[in-house]
C-alpha cells in the first residue's frame, strides 16, 4: 500500500483527553490520549483495501504512529486518507479478524463528537484530506450504524466539513440508515467478505450473507432509482463498493468474479476491492497459509476487464478449479488466443474491439477514436504523439493494414 509519512506524536494536534466508557475501564484502567487511541484504531486498517492506489499490497505499520494512506478517489484524484475505526469493540467472531470477539486485543472507542473534533484538527493542519470511517460491531448493527451516522452528521453539519467521506455500512443496518449514510457520504460500502453463504460460514459464521450483507447493496440501488438526491450533501448520490477476503474461505476466482460481475451489472457497484487473506495470531485461521499477492493482483485486473473493458465472465482465462493463472495478465492471455492471428485494425475497429488490445485503456482508446476523425493512423509514432504507449499493443494491431515494423515477440 502506498502511504504518506506516518504522523509522530510530536506533530499531533493537542486535544482534550478522551474519557473511557465503563466497558473499556473493565478491560484497561490506564489513561489514553487521543493520539494513542487513534493509533490502536488505525493499526489494522491495511485490511481495508478501500481507495488504495492501484492493486494494493500489505505494508508494515510503524509502531507508535498513525499512518495516513495515499488514496485514489472515485474521480481519479489522490488524497491523504485517514482510515480508522470508531470503535474496536466487536461482538462478532469472524475467524480471520484481529478484532474478533474474545481475542486478546485492546478495545478502545471514540464518541462521535470527540472523533469529529480530532479529525477536523488534523484536517485543518493539512495532515489529512479525507476519512474512511468504519467500526467494530458493538450492541448490534443498528446501534453501531447510529454511531457512525452521528459522527458523519457532526462532521457535515456542525463542522461544515466538505471533504471526502467514505462511510461503512454495518451488517444488520436498516434501510433508513443506509439512506441516511448516502445523504452524508461520498462513498458507502459493505464488505461481503465471501461470494456465497457457504464460503462466508468459513470466515464469519455469525454473519448472514443475504439479509445482512447483500440487502444493503440492493437498497443502495433502490434508493438511487426511487429518490432524487437533492438532499444529499453534494446533490448527487454516493458511489458504492464492497470488499472480499481472498483465499480465506476456500472460494475460487470464478466464484468471486461471478458475483463481482453480477453486482456491477445489477447493483450499480462502482468498485470491488480484494484483500488477500493474511493469518492473524490468536484467531481460528492463524495457521492457514496467506494468499499470494499475485492472486489479489490478477483479481483486480480481471474485475477491471469486466467493469471497464466489455469482457464477459466466460472470456476470462480460468484454469483448474476456476482460478486465474498467476503468471499472466488475463487480458494478455485472452489476446494471445484471439488476436495473435487476427490483429485489430486501429483505423476501423470499434471501441469495444480496441479495448481488448493489451496496452490500450479507456482513455487511450478515446484519444484514438478522436484522432481517426482527422485522418488515418499509419505508424507507431502517430500513437506516441497522441500520448498512447503502443509497446504492449504492437503484437495485436494493424496500422492502415500493416503490422508495426518492430512487432513484439509473443512470450
Amino acid at each position: 500500500m502506498s502511504q504518506y509519512p506516518s504522523l509522530p506524536i510530536s506533530q499531533f494536534p493537542s486535544l482534550p483527553t478522551y474519557q473511557f466508557t465503563k466497558t473499556e475501564h473493565m478491560c484497561y484502567n490506564a489513561p489514553m490520549n487521543d493520539f494513542a487511541r487513534l493509533k490502536y484504531l488505525t493499526s489494522q486498517m491495511h485490511l481495508e483495501a478501500a481507495e488504495d492506489v492501484g492493486c494494493p499490497t500489505l505494508s508494515v505499520r510503524e509502531q507508535g504512529s498513525v499512518t495516513v494512506s495515499k488514496a485514489q478517489l472515485p474521480n481519479g484524484g489522490q488524497i491523504k486518507l485517514l482510515k480508522t475505526l470508531l470503535s474496536s469493540v466487536c461482538e462478532r467472531n469472524c475467524f480471520y479478524c484481529p478484532f474478533r470477539s474474545g481475542r486478546d486485543y485492546r478495545r478502545v472507542s471514540f464518541q462521535p463528537e470527540d472523533f469529529a473534533a480530532l479529525y477536523m484538527a488534523m484536517h485543518r493542519a493539512e495532515m489529512v484530506e479525507g476519512v474512511f470511517l468504519s467500526s467494530g460491531l458493538g450492541g448490534g448493527g443498528v446501534q453501531t450504524q447510529d454511531q457512525l451516522l452521528a459522527t458523519a452528521e457532526i462532521l457535515r453539519r456542525k463542522h461544515q466539513y466538505r471533504g471526502y467521506l467514505h462511510l461503512k455500512i454495518m451488517p444488520g443496518a436498516e434501510r433508513d440508515q443506509v439512506e441516511q449514510a448516502m445523504l452524508l457520504a461520498d462513498r458507502v460500502s459493505i464488505n461481503l467478505e465471501s461470494p456465497t453463504e457457504e464460503r462466508l460460514r468459513n470466515l464469519a459464521p455469525l454473519k448472514r450473507f443475504r439479509s445482512e450483507l447483500l440487502a444493503p447493496l440492493r437498497w443502495v440501488k433502490e434508493i438511487r432509482r426511487e429518490k432524487a438526491p437533492h438532499r444529499a450533501w453534494k446533490g448527487t448520490w454516493p458511489s458504492s463498493a464492497t470488499q472480499f477476503v481472498v483465499g480465506g474461505g476456500g472460494e475460487s476466482d470464478l466464484e468471486l468474479l461471478s458475483l463481482t460481475h453480477k453486482l456491477y451489472q445489477q447493483a450499480g457497484l462502482a468498485r470491488t476491492y480484494f484483500s488477500a487473506f493474511r493469518p492473524v495470531p490468536d484467531t481460528p485461521l492463524e495457521n492457514k497459509p496467506p494468499t499470494s499477492a499475485e492472486r489479489e493482483h490478477r483479481l483486480y485486473q480481471a474485475s477491471y476487464l469486466l467493469r471497464d473493458y466489455g469482457f464477459d465472465l466466460e472470456e476470462l482465462p480460468f484454469v483448474g478449479r476456476g482460478d486465474l493463472p498467476l503468471d499472466e495478465d488475463p487480458k494478455l492471455a485472452w489476446a494471445k488466443r484471439h488476436l495473435a492471428e487476427r490483429p485489430v485494425e486501429v483505423n476501423t475497429a470499434s471501441r469495444r474491439e480496441l479495448l481488448r488490445v493489451p496496452g490500450l485503456g479507456p482513455k487511450g482508446v478515446s484519444v484514438i477514436l478522436d484522432a481517426r476523425r482527422r485522418g488515418k493512423l499509419t505508424s507507431l509514432s502517430h500513437l506516441t504523439q497522441l500520448g498512447v504507449r503502443p509497446g504492449r499493443a504492437k503484437a495485436f494491431i494493424l496500422l492502415d493494414g500493416k503490422a508495426p515494423a518492430r512487432q513484439l515477440r509473443l512470450l
